[in-house]
């Protein structure tokens, strides 16, 4: 087997392990939900798969239901549940409309009613009711995007605009009863800052909000900074929040594939959190270090990079990292780096990510790409496309941040 061939064992295994559908049977054990009706709400990249487990569980003891996830994830009809797809990473009218269906059943639900709600990351764009003109929403969303700021740091900002988030969904949903199931895409696993925490007390501040937008130079409305002025809530006594699935679980995962393989495996950390470019140079530098020292290793990471926009290309955070990686491991013989978000989807294209070894640097040369002005231009998609070094899995069915793996001397 080549290191191309361990690489998509591993991805495939950390995969396999990901999918939230055992993730949300365990989650679920010995809740009970009461006498009233129960309706489910899954919202996020992985709606549609924790959806699919919870009826699966469940079956006709869930009397409605609503499932909104990104588009081109759902993965057909599910039995008494509504499907809608909608924008991701900017919200778009179908998030708008979906988002006014939730809050229809939420408003709807009695004292003895219980909301079954199904969070993945993703959420945020998903499940929005802007409380600001919808162009500036989309203003400031991409302002966010393209600052470099991290994913707490734009969630921080975002809740506060927004009718939903920060809380606020539930308390449309009192007096009835929530039980909240949620897989992580946030480092830490914060239940307020994971897709915005639409069920979850808010631990952040608005003099936090306020920083941010200091921090980053956003421009705001007048609108949009009083909101940021206003605290959202602090306490919600009528839910119950359960967390299930992190990168932890896929980082163990790609260890124990690698291991099988016969490689040591080194998770080196599971909260990944820097510019994607510098985390590649970082991972070539590893490499150069162990390479040709005939010990076969795969140094695991877990996390989420961030990229500040300075061009209009295309791309993403694991294709910037991969692409950054190949300039300094360039001529090792013995290497390989993968680098892939778990949900399929890596900022604004149809990659997950991308794989480059010793010889991508060469390859894109010869195709007349260099690889730090594409990097500048924030342009990697189409050099990667171009060498066949894009990680392209569809969508997963999860979402549970982003995987890198550093594979030396495994040929053979």
């Amino acid at each position: 087997m080549s290191l191309h061939d361990h690489a998509q064992a591993i991805i495939r295994a950390a995969l396999d392990r990901a999918r939230p559908d055992d993730a949300v049977r365990r989650a679920l054990e010995g809740v009970t939900f009461g006498r009233g009706r129960l309706v489910l709400l899954a919202v996020g990249k992985a709606a549609w798969t924790m959806a699919a487990a919870a009826c699966a569980l469940l079956g006709e003891r869930i009397d409605e239901g609503l499932v909104i996830t990104k588009h081109g994830h759902s993965r057909g009809p599910l039995p008494r549940l509504t499907i809608r797809e909608a924008g991701h990473p900017v919200p778009d009218a179908a998030s708008f409309a979906a988002t006014a269906e939730a809050m229809a059943l939420a408003r709807d639900l009695k004292e003895e009613d219980c909301l079954l709600f199904l969070l993945s990351g993703g959420g945020s764009a998903l499940l929005e009711c802007p409380l600001v003109p919808e162009q500036e929403l989309f203003d400031l969303t991409r302002q966010l995007l393209a600052s470099g700021a991290d994913i707490v740091e734009i969630n921080t900002v975002r809740k506060r605009l927004s009718a939903v988030k920060g809380g606020r969904l539930a308390q449309l949903c009192a007096p009835g009863r929530v039980v909240q199931v949620v897989l992580s895409d946030v480092l830490g696993d914060p239940l307020d800052m994971i897709a915005s925490g639409p069920c979850a007390p808010d631990r952040s501040t608005s003099a936090e909000a306020l920083a941010v937008v200091e921090q980053y130079d956003l421009t705001l409305s007048p609108l949009a900074l009083s909101l940021l002025g206003q605290e959202t809530p602090k306490e919600l006594t009528h839910v119950d929040s359960r967390i299930t699935g992190s990168v932890r679980q896929l980082c163990a995962a790609a260890a124990e594939q690698a291991a099988a393989l016969g490689y040591t495996p080194h998770v080196l950390t599971t909260t990944l959190n820097c510019n994607a470019a510098d985390a590649g140079r970082f991972f070539a530098a590893l490499a150069r270090e162990q390479s040709g020292r005939g010990r076969r290793l795969a140094l695991i990471a877990g996390g989420e990079t961030t990229v500040r926009l300075q061009g209009s290309g295309k791309g993403g955070r694991n294709q910037e990292l991969a692409l950054a990686a190949a300039e300094g491991m360039r001529g090792l013989p013995d290497v390989l780096l993968f680098s892939f978000g778990s949900d399929g989807t890596d900022g604004p294209t149809d990659a997950a990510g991308g794989i480059v070894d010793g010889d991508t640097f060469a390859r894109l040369a010869a195709r007349g790409f260099d690889p730090a002005k594409v990097l500048k231009h924030n342009d990697s998609y189409p050099a990667l496309q171009a060498v066949d070094a894009l990680l392209l899995t569809g969508p997963t069915g999860t979402n549970v941040n982003d995987l890198t793996v550093l594979l030396v001397g495994g040929e053979g």
